[in-house]
């Protein structure tokens, strides 16, 4: 194995384990998902996989990115709902954050799913 796709393995192992460790509890976990996001979709690059599963990481991290900006944005401003004044309706800015990290852990199902398909094959013959 070359020393390319050793790195990228070992980046998207990482990224994987903290986008696990971080949904323990979303909100402080998101210091955990967003770097974990990016270190994966870093894996693919260096790893030269193929163009479209490069935008596709691209994307679970910009989604993940947006939504943690918002959340942290919306804390800073005392939150929203409640007695602060700020209509839930800004809640909709945080959306991107759940909707990237499900894109993420559909990703790897996919991928989980793959890897047990090639493992099958190769025990058959």
């Amino acid at each position: 194995m070359n020393p390319r796709t050793l790195w990228a393995r070992i980046l998207i192992t990482l990224g994987g384990i903290a986008m696990l460790l971080g949904a323990v509890d979303p909100l402080e976990g998101s210091l955990l998902i967003l770097p974990g996001s990016g270190l994966i979709a870093l894996g693919t690059f260096i790893g030269q996989s193929q163009r479209r599963v490069i935008r596709y990481w691209l994307w679970v991290f910009g989604l993940i990115a947006v939504g943690v900006a918002a959340m942290f944005v919306l804390s800073a401003f005392g939150g929203i709902g409640g007695k602060n004044g700020h209509s839930m309706w800004w809640g909709v800015l945080v959306l991107p954050y759940p909707v990237g990290w499900l894109m993420a852990l559909v990703a790897a199902l996919l991928a989980l799913i793959r890897f047990l398909k090639a493992r099958g094959r190769r025990a058959q013959a």
